[in-house]
């Protein structure tokens, strides 16, 4: 059974008015003086935000029980230092984002300029183990147009420098400011994935490979499959809900690309509108459905998505996680939808995110 691991990044918070902190250095430090030796924090682009990394698990229950974890944790360390987390994609309160103080931060903060300073958004990213490169770029030819789906679920990013943004995931709209962001085309093989990856290091538009910020990519640490269009969820059941629908989705890939399935390729241009409409509608209005590329109830997509890998989630014992899941999302509301209640009932966007930091361990 594949593994997965995830990666959430959290903002800072002052506990009693919302505002962003810039004690990411703090929070590390603590950590590491608290679990060394334990590797699950790690420093971001802004001193606004704190990352942490499961261990990769085969088991979505205890996966589950990682991130939650991991939330409590970084809560705990926060705390201590005066300040809290909240798992919000990015600030409703306004801010201005301090870059980091290493060599990387500083070189991309100089080549981007408004780009690099704006950048404080928080995403969710999801490894799934793959059994080669091979194997790994035929998942990442056959998943691409399913990745909108997992954007308009996972939207948590409604407001924007204290206003009202119109998108369910302005995040996702602020991320693709990166020029190697964004869908691909179809890669066909590892020696062309690796020579395009090559090609656009060469340029010297970015620094690395690391900087290679493909909606989902081959990572360069592990042998996995990263796919990086999520925005951070609000509650960690929804964390979990993404990492389960990303694990049946690679299955699935990799189980067409074994039968000998072409991918399907709608092309980059309808990819990037796919990609838009589910940022700005989250789930709700329409999105584009992934076969067709045409506008259909969100209800409707999610629908096709669960039916898409339902084989996969069965293998899994994922079936009644993952229906239920999307059920309690389209019903209840994703993180945006659950931000936008929350301003209509408090009139204050300071109060949402104080609310929000409960959510984010609830």
């Amino acid at each position: 059974m594949r593994t997965v691991g995830v990666e959430e990044e959290l903002l800072l918070v002052d506990p009693e008015t919302g505002e962003p902190r810039a004690m990411s250095a703090a929070v590390l430090a603590r950590a590491e003086r608290e679990d060394a030796g334990q590797d699950v924090f790690e420093k971001e682009l802004h001193e606004q935000m704190v990352e942490f990394a499961t261990h990769p698990e085969s088991s979505m229950e205890r996966l589950l029980a990682e991130i939650a974890r991991c939330r409590k944790e970084a809560a705990g360390h926060a705390e201590e230092i005066g300040c809290t987390v909240a798992a919000l994609a990015t600030s409703p309160l306004p801010v201005s984002p301090a870059v980091g103080v290493n060599e990387r931060y500083r070189w991309m903060e100089k080549q981007y300029g408004i780009a690099t300073r704006e950048q404080l958004v928080m995403g969710c990213h999801v490894h799934v183990s793959v059994e080669s490169d091979e194997e790994g770029v035929a998942v990442l030819d056959r998943l691409r147009p399913w990745l909108a789906v997992l954007t308009a679920l996972s939207a948590n990013s409604p407001f924007w420098q204290g206003k009202d943004s119109g998108y369910a995931s302005y995040r996702s709209r602020v991320w693709q400011r990166w020029p190697s962001a964004g869908p691909t085309e179809l890669f066909e093989s590892p020696e062309r994935y690796h020579r395009r990856v090559a090609d656009m290091v060469s340029t010297g538009a970015i620094l690395d490979e690391g900087m290679i910020y493909f909606d989902a990519r081959l990572s360069e640490r592990y042998p996995t499959v990263e796919v990086r269009v999520s925005d951070v969820a609000l509650h960690a059941e929804t964390a979990g809900l993404i990492a389960t629908l990303t694990r049946a989705l690679v299955e699935t890939a990799a189980r067409e690309w074994r039968e000998g399935r072409e991918p399907v390729d709608p092309g980059v241009s309808l990819l990037r509108l796919s990609a838009w409409q589910a940022a700005r509608s989250g789930l709700t209005g329409e999105l584009l459905h992934p076969e067709t590329m045409r506008r259909m109830p969100a209800e409707a997509v999610v629908r096709s998505l669960l039916d898409h890998v339902a084989d996969a989630l069965a293998d899994h014992g994922d079936v009644d996680r993952a229906r239920e899941g999307c059920e309690r999302l389209l019903r209840d509301g994703n993180g945006a939808m659950v931000q936008r209640a929350l301003l209509e009932r408090t009139e204050s966007l300071r109060d949402v995110v104080t609310e929000c930091v409960r959510h984010t361990q609830a």
